[in-house]
């Protein structure tokens, strides 16, 4: 209910003022029945933006920090992202996939819209990095397609760190529904997922024209981090 109330009340009529969203493809969302939207991450922004041009409701896999936040802001957050149904996932440990997977295929038997970014962490630099094979292990089990959507211009209005959005027009794009029934019962096997996974990302790919990166955006980011720490102090 107050995801409705959220979307069409409050905050859905505010950020089409502000951010004017144009919206492409919208026909390639199923009417019903359950399916997967998989989707380019640039800001924090993308987890409002998508669901207020989609006419169904939509279930997104949301970080665990979400929901942990510290303070008044951390409590504000936590009991926004539940009321607007969206799961929490724990990304660290050996079992953090196979949670996002269970919740994942909870949410599609019940027939519904799961968002994911199979990116898994927002990028820090605009670009699109290597799908984690979470999507694929979902899409094959559960037999459903895979929308692939381009959010274009939320990384230019909110980028990671900065905690007030620009005001600038944005697009989400939304492609053709990708189908995988010729990998059924291959949700073990490495190839498979490697193939399914890769298929999504250069589906949203075509759709974003951002810029590809073959490696784990966390890879990149730890990385970096690293670099940064062992810089000399001038």
């Amino acid at each position: 209910m107050f995801y409705y109330v959220l979307k069409y009340i409050f905050l859905g009529p505010l950020l089409r003022v502000l951010f004017r969203p144009r919206t492409e493809g919208l026909e390639h969302i199923p009417e019903d029945g359950a399916a997967i939207v998989a989707g380019n991450h640039l800001s924090f922004s993308d987890h409002f933006l998508m669901p207020v041009v989609l006419k169904r409701r939509i279930t997104f896999l949301a970080k665990q920090e979400y929901f942990t936040g510290p303070g008044i802001r951390g409590r504000l957050t936590a009991a926004f992202f539940r009321s607007a149904g969206q799961i929490p996932v724990d990304r660290s440990g050996k079992e953090a996939g196979q949670a996002a997977v269970r919740e994942g295929l909870g949410v599609l038997r019940k027939g519904e819209l799961l968002g994911i970014y199979p990116e898994g962490t927002r990028s820090h630099d605009g670009r699109l990095y290597k799908g984690k094979v979470g999507v694929a292990v979902m899409a094959i089990r559960a037999q459903v397609p895979v929308v692939p959507c381009a959010m274009v211009g939320t990384f230019e209005i909110q980028p990671a760190g900065q905690k007030l959005p620009n005001i600038k027009r944005v697009t989400i794009r939304f492609g053709e529904p990708l189908e995988f029934s010729r990998y059924a019962g291959m949700e073990n096997e490495k190839a498979a997922l490697r193939a399914v996974t890769d298929e999504i990302i250069y589906a949203i790919l075509g759709l974003s024209g951002q810029e590809y990166v073959d490696r784990y955006a966390a890879d990149v980011k730890a990385e970096e981090a690293r670099k940064f720490l062992r810089r000399p102090l001038s």
